[in-house]
């Protein structure tokens, strides 16, 4: 069966290369008028080398498919960049746009942590595996100071980058232990067992009706006082109480303490205890 991968390098091998010439009419069309066409055929053209791109960045574990679609972008933005009169062909300067795109991607998915955030790092990063074999491993330090004089960098930069590539993130979805059970079926749950979020949730309901019984039996401005002071999202002042019935601020005080004890009183009487900062 074809994947789609396939499907896709089948797609864009048909589009025809194009010369110099075409190139640099179709560039100067698209700068010139913004032709979209025009822009469009110098994007399909160097499709395949967005590919092979990708392909040289595999070995970071990241799916080719997602590679090639951040290249496509960045192919996108050269093509809009352009300008033919630097007298290169637009893929000697696309080259950059691809490659960036795609290391920008590959920093993004290795950790939630952030790595290789200055340019030095992206350099260190994207070149210490190659160099790595190229110097070889030896199981002690001393390929850490070879790579170190090899890229022009501090053997503790090196070694503090190759602690964080290996320390990259693991799925949840990735499978663990002998029988291949994901990740996450071995974490502990967060939420109660359910016979103990039963209790609560039945406790919960019991302590609303002894609230809701407690308010009702408040005369009318108790019973204000306190759904605009203790049960409102936004609690009102004293003075605007106050303002509200035509009394002092510390008369409203007064009123809101008779009112919680009373509140107090009646949930105690039911074999509730009262909510904690206002009863």
């Amino acid at each position: 069966m074809t994947t789609q991968m396939e499907r896709y390098l089948i797609e864009i091998g048909k589009a025809r290369l194009l010369s110099r010439e075409e190139e640099l009419d179709l560039a100067i069309e698209f700068r010139d008028r913004g032709d979209a066409r025009a822009a469009h055929t110098l994007v399909t053209a160097n499709l395949r080398f967005v590919v092979k791109v990708a392909l040289g960045y595999r070995s970071y574990g990241v799916p080719v498919a997602d590679l090639v679609q951040e290249g496509n972008i960045g192919l996108m933005k050269a093509v809009q960049r352009f300008d033919p009169r630097l007298g290169i062909r637009l893929i000697s300067y696309a080259s950059w746009w691809i490659r960036a795109y795609m290391q920008n991607y590959i920093l993004r998915s290795w950790s939630l942590v952030r790595i290789g955030t200055t340019q030095a790092q992206r350099k260190l990063f994207f070149s210490l595996a190659r160099t790595k074999r190229e110097v070889g491993e030896t199981g002690d330090d001393d390929w850490v100071q070879r790579v170190a004089q090899r890229l022009g960098v501090r053997s503790q930069d090196v070694m503090d980058m190759d602690r964080r590539m290996d320390g990259r993130d693991r799925s949840l979805d990735a499978p663990f232990g002998e029988d291949g059970k994901p990740l996450l079926d071995f974490l502990p749950g967060a939420l109660s067992p359910q016979d103990e979020a039963l209790s609560e949730a039945e406790r919960a309901r019991a302590m609303t009706v002894q609230v809701e019984d407690a308010v009702a039996g408040l005369d009318p401005r108790e019973r204000f006082i306190v759904e605009k002071r203790l049960m409102a999202e936004r609690p009102a002042t004293f003075s605007e109480l106050g303002e509200h019935f035509g009394f002092s601020r510390e008369r409203a005080r007064q009123l809101e303490i008779r009112a919680r004890e009373k509140l107090s009183r009646r949930i105690r009487r039911h074999g509730g205890r009262g909510r904690s900062g206002w009863c």
